[in-house]
């Protein structure tokens, strides 16, 4: 079997070339979408001392040599979110960064090691405010791709139809039979054995060293976010406090947070948050996250000791990180993330 052209051959480079000129429209309108509205494009370091700290993102690690031989350890980030918080407590009000970040264990049809993410931040407003900018934003990358639908592996959504908007606690019931909130109690606890039991009912594979985000996630992943996105794209809103380590608590619901996910054809394009500003509570979730994250990988990030400084005089604010990529292939009508990324990074 003779072995794929690289990306940069010439005539691979000609069909994948009318994508990337069309991934620059995309990019240059959305970058006109957040002028006309005041936002001011902030550009954050990829080094940071603290890549993030949710037990599932993995980073690629590096580090910094001083003239004197020093060495510290940095990591390349996983979002700009830590560094963009830090400039709303120093006084910004609405940014917008565009530009790359970089996951490890990440490689697929919808996952590339260095991607370039969206994020923005409205100081002041709530998080229903990015539902809306979601939706103005998906419909933008349609009209500059001139796409009418979008499709991905037999789904299909109109990008210019208002969202869906639905509760995980309702997809949950919907598409699994499953009470979700019934195992979780008011102070955000959560019953591993009501939530395991539930899932053999519907007929869901379970492992015995299961934990409640495991069971949590193996429904997510088997029967919502499949439904999700289809006829036109879906706002899942409402997540429990345990899968939403940065959000605020909702006021409607102390068990649930203000954290919401876009959805079309299935794809996860956005995650957003009511941005959590209590650097107390804040410590005590990625404590729990990295305690996650060594029983699962064997190992656990720093905390950013400046970002919880930060926190404790930033504003509330509301705050949203869209994959770009995946919005471009939606639009554009591409099969592979690297389909849409200009030099893509070599597979092993």
């Amino acid at each position: 079997m003779t072995a794929a052209s690289p990306w940069w051959t010439p005539h691979v480079h000609a069909d994948r070339r009318p994508r990337l000129i069309l991934r620059n429209a995309i990019a240059a309108g959305m970058r006109d979408w957040f002028g006309r509205r005041d936002f001011v494009e902030v550009e954050t370091s990829a080094l940071q001392v603290s890549p993030g700290n949710e037990a599932h993102l993995s980073a690629f690690a590096t580090e910094a040599i001083g003239p004197d031989g020093q060495r510290q350890p940095l990591y390349l980030h996983t979002s700009p979110e830590f560094a963009c918080k830090k400039l709303l407590a120093a006084g910004e009000e609405r940014i917008f960064s565009l530009g790359a970040v970089w996951r490890n264990r990440e490689r697929g049809p919808l996952h590339h090691p260095e991607f370039t993410m969206l994020e923005w931040y409205r100081v002041g407003e709530t998080y229903e405010s990015l539902m809306r900018d979601c939706a103005e934003l998906v419909a933008l990358a349609a009209e500059r791709a001139g796409a009418k639908r979008f499709s991905f592996r037999g789904r299909e959504a109109d990008p210019f139809a208002e969202p869906e908007r639905l509760s995980v606690a309702e997809a949950f019931m919907r598409h699994a039979g499953i009470d979700l909130l019934a195992t979780v109690a008011a102070d955000g606890s959560t019953d591993r054995a009501g939530l395991h039991a539930a899932l053999v009912q519907a007929g869901l594979r379970t492992a015995p060293d299961d934990n409640w985000a495991d069971l949590f996630s193996r429904v997510m992943v088997e029967k919502i976010e499949p439904a999700l996105g289809q006829g036109r794209n879906t706002i899942l809103f409402g997540y429990p406090i345990s899968e939403a380590a940065l959000a605020r608590p909702s006021a409607d619901d102390p068990r649930t947070a203000e954290r919401f996910e876009l959805y079309c054809c299935g794809v996860e394009l956005a995650n957003a948050f009511g941005e959590l500003t209590d650097p107390a509570e804040q410590r005590l979730r990625f404590a729990a996250e990295m305690d996650e994250k060594q029983r699962v990988y064997g190992e656990r990030y720093p905390i950013d000791e400046d970002f919880l400084a930060a926190l404790a005089i930033m504003p509330q604010a509301s705050g949203a990180a869209l994959g770009f990529d995946r919005l471009v292939m939606l639009a554009t009508g591409a099969l592979r993330i690297d389909d849409v990324i200009w030099t893509p990074v070599a597979a092993s």
